[in-house]
């Protein structure tokens, strides 16, 4: 914050002079609060540099958790022979296989029902004795029509209200001397019957006209029968989805094969080279002849240290190094991906390097918890440093508003006793004008003429 001092109006012909000591006292008392101010912007620029260390190292945290979750997951994607008939959705499974899927006799739809015709809506008895028994797969509700519901209106809005586990609505045709009919639809796919029936322990007569039963998703895979109620089949294979969408003919099989992605291992350590390389440019910035504000900070030493244990990592199986899945390091330090290596990997190689690549806990990817210890935005230790720069910044804060009000009052005080002075100057400056005046006119009476 500056501190203006205060303008200074006075009477005497001193008063251009008492302004310059107002200023030079208050540019003098401001000294320690711009000094304090010029450490609050250090503070804040090495808060901002330390949030950008915080970011890029984070950054490297998660290519490296991304890599152990390869080396858990083994990269593995789902692929179908015939995806127009089983898709595949989403795969957790950590070892290749393959699944034949056949003899698809029905894809899974939901069951529905419709009554006969009706006159009108609303005005046209739905039931004979105003009692309606409704069955759906094999549960049945009874349902009690008062005299103002006994119409299709009431009856559809009876049935929904029931939580049956099917919806109720009206159909329109607009044709004919019966163009209303009441519709009933299962609200899951699956095969589960619907009913209804008017007076039930009377007359029992069926009032649904049509009626499909629905179907489940019936099916063999690797020669196993399995019927589900919905197309969608995640409980069948551990860590493999899959959808159903349509029947095979005879002998047609289709085949899901889970198999490790090259490319997306290939993919990630592309991204790790990446996030590697933005923690050591910004590790760079701080150390040399042109280092920031960071120079010599733990922070930068940390970072430092973390970037040697992941580009030194050993492993102990057939891959040992990151060199070996084609990262390699250059004489500055940099990272790069040489996907001729990569390529060169046999499918064996492949396996060996999910078990290099380890997990949160093993392997590189132990090395995420290790850069966590710098990057966690709770207990790391940039944040831990960012939290004491920002204790500094409200010390230092509080104790310039204090010497800004210390200033104030000096600035007050002086300007005050400058402004006695400066009265007392001009009174002493109008009395010796009137002096002058007086002294001037007494000669001229003496003598004629003012004398020199």
């Amino acid at each position: 914050m500056g501190f203006a001092p205060l303008t200074f109006t006075g009477v005497s012909t001193y008063s251009a002079d008492f302004q310059k000591i107002l200023e030079r006292t208050v540019a003098i008392a401001s000294q320690p609060i711009t000094q304090l101010q010029a450490e609050q912007t250090r503070i804040f620029q090495q808060k901002t540099l330390s949030t950008g260390l915080q970011t890029v190292v984070s950054g490297l945290a998660s290519a490296v958790g991304a890599l152990s979750d390869l080396g858990t997951s083994k990269a593995l994607s789902g692929s179908s022979s015939n995806s127009s008939k089983v898709s595949i959705g989403t795969v957790t499974a950590n070892n290749p296989a393959s699944y034949t899927i056949s003899e698809i006799t029905s894809v899974a739809r939901a069951s529905s029902a419709t009554s006969s015709g009706f006159a009108d809506s609303t005005t046209t008895p739905a039931s004979a004795t105003g009692t309606v028994k409704l069955t759906f797969n094999g549960t049945e509700h009874t349902v009690a029509l008062g005299p103002t519901e006994n119409n299709l209106t009431g009856l559809r809005d009876k049935i929904n209200n029931l939580g049956a586990g099917v919806t109720a609505s009206i159909l329109t045709t607009g044709t004919g001397a019966t163009p209303y009919y009441l519709s009933i639809t299962s609200n899951t796919s699956g095969e589960k019957p619907i009913a209804l029936v008017d007076d039930p322990t009377g007359a029992a007569t069926n009032l649904l006209a049509t009626t499909d039963n629905g179907a489940n998703a019936n099916f063999k895979i690797n020669g196993v029968a399995v019927s589900k109620s919905s197309n969608l089949i995640n409980d069948v294979v551990n860590g493999v989805t899959f959808s159903i969408a349509a029947t095979t003919s005879v002998g047609e099989t289709v085949t899901l094969s889970l198999g490790s992605s090259r490319s997306t291992l290939a993919s990630r350590l592309q991204s790790f080279v990446s996030a590697y390389n933005e923690v050591l440019t910004n590790t760079d910035s701080q150390i040399g002849e042109s280092a920031g504000l960071l120079t010599g900070d733990l922070l930068v030493r940390e970072a430092k240290d973390a970037l040697r244990d992941v580009a030194g990592y050993e492993g102990t199986g057939n891959i040992k190094s990151l060199a070996q899945l084609g990262v390699s390091f250059g004489s500055d330090g940099k990272a790069s991906f040489d996907s001729t290596t990569f390529d060169a990997l046999s499918d064996s190689l492949i396996q060996d390097s999910f078990t290099f690549l380890g997990s949160a806990t093993t392997g590189f990817g132990s090395l995420e918890s290790r850069l966590e210890q710098l990057s966690d935005p709770i207990t790391g230790l940039i944040a831990v440093q960012n939290t004491k720069y920002d204790e500094s910044d409200r010390r230092i804060s509080a104790r310039v508003d204090e010497l800004a009000d210390r200033l104030s009052a000096l600035q007050r005080s002086t300007a005050e006793r400058l402004q006695t002075v400066d009265a007392l100057l001009g009174s002493l400056e109008a009395q010796q004008t009137i002096i002058d005046a007086s002294y001037k006119s007494v000669q001229l009476g003496i003598y004629g003429k003012n004398q020199g």
